[in-house]
């Protein structure tokens, strides 16, 4: 398979903090569903190596918890490359990843964040009913963004 057909999904988040491990629900969802060019990978935190991961693919999903709430459940945002602040190297947002795929690789993959609302980041296993519903909308979302079959499953 050539690097131009490959496309990554990076769930971020902590499934340990009830909401917070949507990106990584929606992995769970998804990933017996999608075709062999696809990749799925969790973070906890977006890193400075992930950079590296990132410029193996045409087309990078990054999925995300996020505590404003969305009229959709969800938002789209193209994600491109930026260099910004940190006081640590140990967690990124996106757009500085890119910026670092591009800057260190010379690789630009075409990009989006998918931001999923939340209620509620306790110390706490399982997404609260509204993450549910939003998580259901979102997958939706995606499999109409992507063109790939829906799957009736999901729930």
């Amino acid at each position: 398979m050539k690097n131009y057909d490959k496309i990554l999904i990076i769930g971020i988040g902590n499934s340990g903090r009830s909401d917070d491990g949507l990106g990584w629900a929606f992995i769970d969802k998804i990933k017996g569903n999608l075709p062999g060019n696809f990749d799925c990978e969790y973070r906890y935190q977006l890193q400075i190596e992930d950079a590296e991961l990132v410029s193996h693919y045409a087309v990078v999903y990054f999925i995300d918890a996020h505590i404003k709430q969305f009229d959709k459940g969800f938002d789209w945002k193209d994600c491109c490359p930026k260099a910004t602040d940190s006081f640590s190297t140990h967690e990124l947002d996106p757009e500085t990843v890119l910026y670092l795929t591009k800057n260190i690789y010379n690789k630009q993959p075409k990009a989006s964040i998918l931001g999923i609302s939340g209620k509620s980041f306790q110390l706490q296993i399982g997404l609260t009913k509204i993450a549910q519903e939003n998580l259901r909308h979102a997958l939706e979302s995606f499999y109409e963004k992507t063109g790939l079959n829906y799957v009736k499953t999901i729930t």
